[in-house]
């Protein structure tokens, strides 16, 4: 099966367009054997071997008295690429790589999002 979304990479940049979340983002953990709490928001949520990370709202963990690590920005790629779209994901962290910004890319169904440093968020817009 095909998946859906646009493929062809100049069609892709052609049409990059950005929006910047206005809330702040944080990761957060939680043992395998343990599950969210139910009231918790979730951004993201991907299980690894060692447990189940959480992407969430700065206010969400606080709220929750979670610990948490690295404040962030959520910057959404306006374009529905295909999720097996070749070196469109690498084009845009190469380019913020290249100006010292760090970012956790996520692909979604319909657009990719990067997470990029808090304090960062303006100088990635532009590059971007």
């Amino acid at each position: 099966m095909h998946s859906e979304g646009e493929l062809s990479l100049s069609n892709l940049l052609s049409a990059l367009h950005v929006s910047l979340h206005p809330e702040t983002f944080v990761f957060t953990t939680f043992p395998s054997s343990s599950l969210p709490p139910s009231t918790l928001p979730q951004q993201m949520s991907f299980r690894e071997d060692e447990g189940l990370t959480v992407i969430t709202t700065r206010q969400a963990v606080q709220q929750h008295g979670l610990k948490h690590t690295f404040h962030c920005r959520m910057i959404t790629v306006k374009v529905h690429s295909s999720l097996e779209a070749v070196g469109f994901m690498a084009i845009m962290t190469k380019a913020l790589a290249e100006k010292g910004i760090g970012v956790n890319p996520v692909s979604g169904f319909f657009h990719d999002h990067l997470f990029v440093p808090e304090g960062k968020e303006g100088e990635a817009m532009d590059i971007l």
